[in-house]
């Protein structure tokens, strides 16, 4: 298995991210060198899971990609965009929550 296997699904994320993602962090072509390296990383993450675990996940700040294990030799796989606004900040009571 290698990143080729995936080459549909990575090529629908990087046209759904040109379309609809606002990302100021990362242009088009960031995106698409971060979605391979992902990728790589949750193929291997695949590969050596642990007997019993059924999936292999990689992930930065902005996406996440996990390849699920299914009946057939390919896995299924699912890119998610993490939505989140570079302008929200926790208010202080709840970053002290979240660190409790």
């Amino acid at each position: 298995m290698t990143v080729d296997t995936f080459k549909t699904e990575i090529g629908q994320a990087l046209k759904a991210y040109d379309r609809h993602i606002v990302c100021l962090e990362k242009p088009p072509e960031e995106a698409k060198a971060s979605l391979l390296s992902l990728m790589e990383k949750a193929i291997k993450a695949y590969e050596k899971r642990a007997p019993g675990l059924r999936h292999g996940l990689a992930l930065d700040r902005e996406v996440t990609i996990i390849l699920s294990q299914t009946d057939t030799d390919r896995p299924l796989c699912g890119i998610y965009f993490n939505l989140h606004s570079p302008h929200f900040k926790r208010s202080a009571k709840s970053a002290g929550a979240a660190n409790a």
